[in-house]
């Protein structure tokens, strides 16, 4: 067993202050474990925590900061590339009786051959997306290791809209702008909220059963990208302004904006989930915020922090595509005789 006597679980966070980590922090707190956070003390953790502040990327200073502890488990939000993956699991081999590596369901080999998309589903690398490609890599460097493996799929919170662009966007679905849309909209997509995603990742903390294992941990919130956004705009009061740009003109017309890479390696693509596995180890996992309350959530949110992030260029962005949208518009129109 990991954890045989009557003391709480102790738990580290490696991270613990991002857009999925600040839930599972939460409600391991809430579920009564010790829970320290570490890094590098820039946002304030969840009530409850013990806070260790150091650069998780600087080996030296993450191994005195952390000195001689151990702990039940540790959760790693923070690996992204092969390299540190497997330091990571080398440090913390001694330290910890369970270590789960956060890993991302975009590293799904593309395009999915069928859905929904289980654990054993192939994986690849990732031309169009770099960071899918080094988190599939990182996944290859811990084969093998006493690890458990979690993949989560487009997890969002009020703060942070599962939108590309992200309140930049949300903020042109106010004011009626158009939004460029990849493909014709009606892709499938799992969107999962941050507080749904907690109580599976922390149900298997602690379960011996969970090394060595692989799990996606996902809602069942399913909709086209087309229903995504006009649900944002309902919440907002607004209809929605959408024009559908097909997914390889992203990366043409705004090579520099990340998303763009995500059109064609991931967004492009149908996202759904089979979460038999999850439930199967964590029989409590039932995510229950449905997209259209969670809009409403961000929406009230929005209204409450109106301020908007220090030089975001995604406005320039979407401008740019909606203007090569229509001007290739212009162009067919004109060869084809038509206006």
């Amino acid at each position: 067993m990991l954890h045989t006597d009557s003391a709480p679980l102790s738990v580290l966070y490696l991270g613990g202050t991002g857009t999925i980590s600040t839930s599972c922090v939460r409600l391991s707190v809430e579920s009564g474990m010790r829970v320290t956070v570490l890094n590098r003390g820039r946002r304030e953790p969840p009530a409850g925590t013990e806070t260790l502040i150091a650069d998780v990327a600087d080996e030296a200073a993450l191994a005195a900061a952390l000195g001689d502890r151990t702990f039940d488990a540790v959760v790693n939000f923070l690996s992204f590339d092969a390299g540190d993956a497997r330091r990571k699991a080398a440090l913390f081999a001694h330290r910890a009786r369970q270590y789960v590596h956060i890993s991302s369901a975009s590293i799904y080999a593309k395009p999915v051959r069928q859905v929904p998309i289980t654990e054993s589903t192939p994986t690849g690398p990732n031309p169009p997306l770099p960071y899918a490609t080094a988190k599939w890599e990182a996944e290859q460097a811990l084969l093998g290791l006493p690890v458990t493996i979690v993949r989560p799929s487009h997890t969002y919170d009020d703060a942070n809209p599962p939108l590309p662009g992200g309140w930049a966007t949300v903020d042109r679905i106010a004011r009626g702008e158009t939004i460029p849309v990849h493909g014709d909209g009606t892709s499938l997509w799992t969107l999962t909220h941050a507080e749904d995603f907690a109580p599976g990742l922390v149900g298997l903390l602690g379960n011996p059963r969970a090394i060595g294992e692989t799990f996606n941990i996902t809602g069942s919130d399913v909709y086209t990208w087309d229903q995504i956004y006009t649900i944002v705009a309902e919440a907002l009061g607004v209809e929605a302004n959408l024009v559908h740009v097909a997914s390889e003109m992203f990366p043409l017309v705004a090579p520099e904006w990340f998303w763009s890479g995500e059109m064609v390696g991931d967004l492009g693509h149908s996202a759904v989930f089979d979460t038999t596995k999850i439930r199967t180890f964590v029989p409590g996992f039932a995510p229950r915020l449905t997209f259209h309350r969670a809009a409403a959530r961000m929406a009230a949110w929005r209204r409450d922090n109106p301020a908007r992030p220090a030089a975001d260029d995604t406005d320039a962005v979407l401008d740019r595509i909606v203007a090569a949208y229509h001007a290739a518009r212009e162009v067919f129109a004109a060869g084809s005789g038509t206006h």
